[in-house]
């Protein structure tokens, strides 16, 4: 076969595993499970021991790759981060994006070594699995038609775009003390808190300089202004590592910045980029579906499986339960943060620096930390819908729309289009548009009923299930969730 009809074949095939996936994506979104896990199963089957045949081993195109994939997904998590979730989770997050991770990881590493294997094995896998996946859990949260109580998403979302520096760091420190049979100097110990720090410093500072070029540059096309977002991710990233800093932590905190800014042309915006992070979070599982051997993985199964059960049941929940427990967290919204623990893309990239580097152990390593992603993103991942109506700390939330209604605006204005989906539980379910009494700062435009818009009148009754689209000053989010929100929150 010559070589571009090989590439052509490959094309094809991936581009028929993107339509199939996505196919089902729904399904497995209501399941709980995330989409991306179809494309491991499906990248097994076409690799070099499966029946497409596909050779792919190349450790270090898979690292690069990765670093793309988890810039872009950072990035997208960033740009739907409000400050105000981060202000609200700030303490519990970064308590389980540092203490958590190094506790997760010791937890996984006596386990790992209580299985029969060697110290460097278990403790590198437990550095590499120590850290829950952005794009896995929102994909989770946001598409399983539940939403938690605001304390508890807030601090999972933030806690899983925080919580990957401090996982590169303990796996790199930890690879380069398996390669050098050396303990870790005073000097790299403290690399950890000037990495957060510097990381920080430069996502803080590239953050508001896009937003300023954003805001003050006009631009030729529309479609230049997603390559600047992007560009500002990749440059936090280089700027922040090229110092030594948390080339990851930068760009999360760089989107955040840039996201709560006015971006021009916002709604379009926010779908090109949740369309990258979703492209990304696939790519990276089928990419570690190519990269798997089957005929290496029946050896570890066990010890690989009972990692993944130890990190579900043991690990997660114990560094979950010390660090909000230490914040006085009621007992019940501590366990559903230490439950949602989902891995994805993360430990898929880590996975590949021991093979990268050369190590004895690498493949083994890489091959339990297989077991580990597919194990944690199941079990907890098909189980979050229940747990969270079970403890009475989630609720559901109306299936959106078939089509949305946006204003695509390039300058800032004092007042926006916001939408508010009504639950059976909401305060204004069952009364018509006067009665709602709404001062003159708001005004209902539309009411999207069964995907039928319906023009919003004085005596329009809301029913459960309607999408309203209000015009309402500038960043009233809160406020209107105040007048339109459930009786009782979920959880009180």
């Amino acid at each position: 076969m010559t070589e571009p009809l090989a590439t052509a074949v490959v094309i094809a095939l991936f581009g028929a595993l993107l339509t199939f996936s996505t196919l089902l994506s729904r399904v497995l979104d209501r399941c709980g499970v995330p989409v991306a896990l179809l494309f491991l199963v499906l990248g097994m089957l076409g690799g070099s021991e499966g029946i497409g045949g596909l050779h792919f081993d190349d450790a270090e195109l898979a690292f690069r790759v990765g670093t793309v994939a988890l810039i872009l997904i950072l990035l997208d998590g960033g740009l739907n981060t409000k400050y105000a979730a981060v202000r609200a989770a700030a303490v519990p997050a970064g308590l389980l994006a540092t203490f958590g991770v190094i506790g997760t990881a010791t937890i996984v590493a006596l386990a790992g070594r209580a299985f029969g294997l060697d110290w460097s094995v278990a403790v590198l896998t437990g550095a590499i699995v120590s850290s829950t996946d952005a794009a896995a859990v929102f994909g989770v949260l946001r598409g399983s038609g539940i939403r938690l109580e605001a304390k508890v998403q807030s601090t999972l979302e933030v806690e899983s775009c925080a919580n990957d520096p401090m996982a590169v760091i303990l796996t790199l420190t930890i690879a380069d003390v398996v390669a050098t049979q050396s303990a870790p100097s005073l000097a790299t110990l403290m690399q950890i808190p000037l990495q957060i720090v510097l990381g920080t410093a430069v996502g803080v500072a590239c953050g508001f300089g896009f937003r300023f070029l954003l805001n003050s540059i006009r631009l030729s096309a529309q479609g230049l202004y997603p390559v600047l977002i992007v560009a500002s991710a990749f440059t936090a990233f280089g700027a922040s590592t090229l110092i030594y800093g948390s080339g990851f932590l930068a760009v999360f905190v760089s989107s955040v910045v840039v996201g709560n800014g006015h971006i021009p042309f916002a709604p379009g915006l926010r779908r090109v980029h949740d369309s990258l992070a979703w492209l990304c979070q696939v790519t990276m599982f089928l990419m570690l579906g190519l990269l798997v051997f089957p005929s290496r993985l029946m050896p570890l199964s066990g010890a690989g499986i009972g990692l993944g059960l130890v990190l579900a049941f043991l690990a997660r929940p114990a560094a979950t339960f010390i660090c909000l427990g230490a914040l006085r967290w009621p007992r019940k919204q501590i366990l559903v943060a230490g439950w949602v623990g989902l891995r994805g893309a993360v430990p898929i990239v880590l996975a590949t620096i021991p093979v990268m580097k050369g190590l004895a152990i690498g493949d083994q390593v890489f091959h339990l930390v297989f077991f580990v992603v597919v194990v944690s993103a199941i079990i907890p991942g098909a189980s979050i819908v229940p747990a969270a109506l079970w403890t009475r700390l989630g609720r559901r939330v109306p299936t959106p729309p078939g089509y949305e209604l946006e204003l695509n605006l390039r300058k800032p204005l004092s007042r926006e289009l916001q939408t508010i989906a009504i639950g059976a539980d909401s305060r204004a379910c069952g009364k018509s548009l006067r009665e709602l009494a709404l001062p003159d700062s708001l005004a209902i435009v539309l009411v999207i009923r069964d995907e039928e818009p319906i023009p919003a009148r004085g005596s329009t009754l809301i029913e459960a299930g309607d999408l309203l689209y209000v015009v309402a000053p500038t960043g009233s989010a809160d406020g209107l969730a105040s007048i339109m929100g459930p009786e009782s929150p979920p959880g009180s």
